[in-house]
């Protein structure tokens, strides 16, 4: 299914006045604070986030999946669906492929489906957390990790394979996410794993072409509950250096303990110039990979805001990698991801508001309250305005989830597929 431009024009007939109205009101409090509105536009539209493929269906817990039938079940049918999200968004305008879920048979058939979409394809990740059909070796006790030397080159092997794929597709980086740990004390020697897991991930960092990043994750707990190979972002950084120049650190913002100071961790990873790029998504109690800011708002604001200033102050850090990482159990998965780019997009908008050099001088006076004032003002303008000035500027929805609405396209995805397809994935 694609949507077509006079279908998405005809969408916003409606909500065009009212939207001049909004927008005018906010153009002109911004100007007067001098606010290039322009600039920020431009900076509004040039953010782009990948859509995972495993994204594209109903997600699950560990008692049930529910489906929202109409799935797609194939990497053509999951490309077809990003395409949807980004003809009423104009912001997911890339894929991330999890190998083997995602393997293509046709790379250039999928490659030819991507550009007439304009999707490029981002970081491709490896996945040594499952045991696949026909592997001659288990990742039941670790993978990268293992005390068995056959394991490990097995798994370094596959990621080496996932390379491969990456580069055929125009991707330029590669992710690792290990689930290796142990859930009881005395299970592993915690050296011997990280040793073996820095041996496995530098031979995998060999194989990058020169032009390729490898992003490290890291997470503190499950499916293993005592220790975590990779458990925190220091973990990850280490093992960065230790790879080299063209590694770093891959932030998923449900990847750490309760109250976590994330915004801390972006801003010193960005000044050592190790910051690779984010998985979003929000929790409330652990890695609950729900929408995009559903949860705690103001503080993907205050990490929006340290990614800024980096950006803009950070030569030395690499451009990011962004992707939305969440699940999706209770509502239609694409609307999720359109809810999460909303909330992305919001926060980058806000955060380009607050007046850095007002605040830097703020800081330096010791002047709290008005270091609170200045980002407390800059979050509680309501930027949507700005929002959708940029969907129509590039040809999006008004409104990306009452068009997709309007359209039926779940219904129509449906009527396509069916009520029994499974997408791949978790």
């Amino acid at each position: 299914m694609r949507l077509t431009k006079n279908q998405i024009t005809d969408q916003n007939k409606s909500g065009l006045d009212s939207h001049q109205d909004s927008f005018d009101f906010l153009s002109e409090k911004l100007a007067k604070n001098h606010h290039d509105i322009d600039q920020i536009l431009t900076k509004i539209n040039a953010f782009q986030v990948a859509i995972p493929s495993w994204a594209l269906g109903a997600g699950g817990t560990r008692f049930g999946r529910f489906s929202f039938f109409g799935e797609p079940s194939s990497i053509e049918q999951k490309i077809d669906d990003i395409g949807v999200i980004h003809s009423l968004t104009q912001t997911a305008g890339a894929i991330s492929l999890h190998i083997p879920w995602d393997k293509p048979s046709d790379y250039t058939a999928i490659k030819q489906k991507a550009d007439e979409l304009n999707i490029k394809f981002d970081a491709v990740n490896s996945n040594t957390f499952q045991d696949q059909k026909d592997a001659k070796k288990s990742y039941k006790y670790g993978s990268l990790s293992n005390v068995n030397q056959a394991v490990r080159e097995q798994a370094i092997q596959h990621n080496i394979d996932v390379i491969g794929i990456g580069d055929k597709l125009g991707s330029e980086s590669l992710t690792v996410w290990l689930a290796d740990g142990s859930c009881f004390p005395g299970q592993n020697n915690f050296q011997t794993a990280l040793q073996n897991t820095q041996d496995s991930l530098k031979e995998i960092y060999k194989s990058l072409p020169s032009d390729w990043s490898m992003l490290i994750e890291y997470k503190p707990y499950e499916p293993n509950f005592y220790s975590t190979v990779i458990q925190d972002w220091g973990t990850s950084f280490m093992l960065a250096n230790a790879c080299g120049d063209r590694a770093f650190t891959l932030v998923d913002l449900g990847h750490h303990l309760p109250n976590t100071n994330i915004e801390q961790i972006v801003s010193i990873l960005m000044l050592k110039g190790k910051l690779g790029g984010f998985h979003f998504n929000d929790s409330k109690f652990g890695d609950d990979d729900l929408t995009v800011g559903s949860i705690k708002p103001y503080a993907l604001f205050l990490i929006f805001n340290e990614l800024v200033y980096g950006m803009q102050n950070n030569p030395q850090n690499p451009d990011l990698a962004w992707m939305i990482d969440a699940s999706h159990n209770l509502k239609d998965p694409l609307e999720d991801l359109i809810q999460s780019l909303e909330a992305i997009q919001e926060a980058y908008a806000k955060a380009l508001l607050v007046d850095q050099q007002t605040l830097r001088t703020a800081q330096l006076e010791n002047d709290v309250v008005s270091c609170q004032e200045i980002l407390q003002g800059a979050y509680r303008t309501d930027v949507r305005p700005l929002l959708e000035k940029a969907r129509l500027l590039s040809g999006g929805a008004l409104n990306p989830i009452e068009a997709y609405r309007k359209l039926d396209v779940r219904g129509k995805l449906i009527d396509e597929r069916g009520k029994n397809t499974t997408a791949t994935g978790l």
